[in-house]
């Protein structure tokens, strides 16, 4: 069973967690750098902090156009 002091760290330890991958984001995955990202939309400490990590998902989502791409057949028409 965790005791309580161990419990109260654990978000303090996401977010430290969080701020490190996007301190250092050319040594991470996008798959990483979107859950750090995620986790500093939602928890940030300041707006500041929850807008550059909204700005940051958008760039990481921009390297990546086919992710929300209509995947298309070899016939250029979009698979259902």
């Amino acid at each position: 069973m965790m005791t309580r002091s161990r419990n109260s760290d654990w978000p303090a330890a996401r977010m430290a967690e969080a701020r490190a991958v996007l301190a250092d984001v050319v040594h991470h995955s996008d798959h990483l750098i979107r859950l750090a990202c995620n986790v500093l939309v939602q928890h940030g400490e300041t707006e500041q902090e929850r807008e550059d990590a909204r700005i940051l998902l958008v760039v990481i989502d921009a390297r990546q156009p086919t992710r929300s791409a209509p995947q298309r057949d070899q016939d250029g028409e979009v698979a259902r």
